[in-house]
């Protein structure tokens, strides 16, 4: 829906359940979050409230209220301390690490916290879940440290930042600036919040930091197997390939749903009826002619790991939960991450798989002895000149060392489980971990395919010198004489650092229309 007074969609948080894009759309600014203004549904969530409240009164034990956390739950809180007991420990886990998460993966972090919180199931108040869509609404980002999390119980350390931030503690982006919480609260009119008994363990105590990245990562990868596949066209024709390696009947006898889309949309991008130009070459290298093979395990695999991201994403993920309608606690070990671990664990593995291939195509475009008739490293240098300028072999060689480094990367963080506090997590998911290893293949691989535009670029222009290569798709077509226009021909070298990130800009952007299907 949108928003008749901005104009900007609205995700409505308490209504129906959020999609992975919901939480791509929050976290580039390109919808409102705003809180479900159904009585029914608010009145639920004040039950839950209330119920802990009355069990208090009750001297109701209620683990994480009136007991410590974790391995100290045994230790009972005296009713004069209960208020005092989430501040601490929103402070003690103020003990955060590495880079802070950018503002694209902070907002997906609160839109997947207020996604949870919004299911009524962990006894927070109505003013919480408001507090988190103000925070969206008004881009003000807690400052989170990436590192510190084991998955389970939850995100508890990097969470914990989003807790005192919502208290007018620490820090936050906004404005493109660093500033104090409290000052930036007052600025935008938002009261701190004085966090009730439980709110300060429902709001660290899931897996919110996980999900949220997790959802980005989804996305990216996504958009890169269209774009492998894009270049996979433009590699095929630039080496005068075999378009007869994606045809229709051959890929009905081994129907893998995405590995047909893959091999569909190539022969939307080249002249699959054409015969081989080479009678003598009836076979391409398995890094072009099995390209849907290794794109379509990635396709084939986005839409099982929409299920895990998305249940996650709508769940109530924090321990105990309270049933506002049984007026029951319930302590259970929702906050543990490992649907997210395996999810990123398969997801990076299927995408350094795809930079691995694009990374043999490009070995082999820029090899005389491969690239049938092409130019060494695909230089366009003639003459006198041609014997100075070395084309693309420094960018081979970066490529194969992201692809290495992404290849590095795949080792499953999972199996990594570490037993800890005391003992009490002593099977943890590594979740978040996991996010943050699939996120980072994701940019090597990013990087792996901005260089292959600049080569897709290159080659084609150099094949089109030696005879007619046209492209069949009008969208392919497009997007290379955008390619055009973006980078110019490498006839003399040049440093191509500039335009490897503009590219990646681009990418992220998504700024290239990739197949309807």
């Amino acid at each position: 829906m949108t928003d008749p007074t901005t104009e900007i969609p609205v995700v409505r948080f308490g209504d129906v359940p959020l999609t992975i894009e919901d939480v791509g759309r929050l976290s580039r600014r390109q919808a409102q979050a705003v809180l479900h203004d159904d009585s029914g549904f608010r009145q639920r969530i004040r039950r839950g409230a209330d119920f802990l409240d009355r069990l208090l009164r009750e001297d109701g034990v209620i683990y994480g209220v009136t007991t410590g956390y974790g391995d100290s739950c045994t230790v009972n809180i005296p009713p004069s301390l209960v208020a005092e007991l989430p501040q601490h420990l929103y402070t003690y886990h103020g003990c955060g690490m590495g880079r802070l998460l950018d503002p694209e993966e902070t907002r997906s972090v609160l839109s997947a916290r207020l996604a949870s919180l919004s299911r009524g199931m962990s006894g927070v108040s109505v003013e919480l879940l408001e507090g988190l869509a103000t925070l969206l609404r008004h881009d003000v980002l807690p400052l989170i440290p990436a590192e510190g999390s084991v998955g389970a119980s939850g995100d508890l350390t990097p969470l914990s930042y989003v807790a005192a931030v919502l208290c007018g503690e620490r820090e936050v982006l906004y404005q493109g600036r660093q500033r104090a919480a409290a000052e930036v609260l007052a600025g935008i009119g938002m009261q701190p919040l004085r966090l009730r008994p439980k709110e300060g363990l429902a709001i660290m105590n899931g897996t919110a930091v996980m999900t949220g990245l997790a959802c980005l990562a989804y996305e990216r990868a996504a958009y890169l197997a269209r774009v492998a596949t894009r270049l996979t066209a433009f590699n095929v024709l630039a080496s005068d390939g075999n378009a007869h390696h994606f045809d229709e009947i051959l890929f009905a006898a081994k129907p893998h749903p995405g590995q047909s889309r893959v091999a569909a949309r190539l022969r939307q991008d080249l002249h699959s009826d054409r015969p081989p130009r080479n009678e003598q070459r009836l076979q391409d290298r398995y890094s072009l002619r099995c390209a849907p093979h290794v794109i379509g395990v990635l396709e084939d695999a986005l839409p099982f790991l929409r299920q895990f991201i998305e249940t996650e994403l709508n769940s109530a993920n924090d321990n105990p939960l309270i049933d506002p309608d049984r007026e029951q606690i319930l302590h259970g070990g929702h906050f543990y991450g490992g649907h997210i671990a395996f999810a990123m664990d398969a997801l990076k593995t299927a995408v350094a798989n795809v930079a691995d291939l694009l990374d043999r195509q490009l070995a082999l475009l820029v090899d005389a002895r491969f690239n049938h008739g092409l130019p060494a490293n695909l230089s366009a240098a003639q003459g006198p000149r041609a014997a100075i300028n070395h084309g693309l072999k420094a960018l081979q060689i970066s490529v194969s060392a992201w692809t290495a480094e992404a290849l590095k990367q795949t080792m499953p963080a999972s199996v990594f489980s570490r037993s800890t506090e005391c003992h009490n997590q002593d099977k943890v998911s590594m979740g978040t971990i996991a996010a943050r290893d699939c996120l980072r293949v994701l940019t090597l691989t990013e990087q792996v395919a901005a260089a292959m535009l600049i080569a897709a670029r290159q080659g084609i222009e150099l094949r089109q010198r030696q005879q007619h290569a046209a492209l069949l798709g009008d969208t392919a077509r497009q997007m290379f004489e955008d390619l055009r226009d973006r980078i110019a021909l490498i006839e003399e070298d040049r440093a191509l650092d500039g335009e490897l990130h503009a590219l990646v800009a681009a990418l992220r952007r998504r700024d290239w229309s990739l197949y309807e299907q």
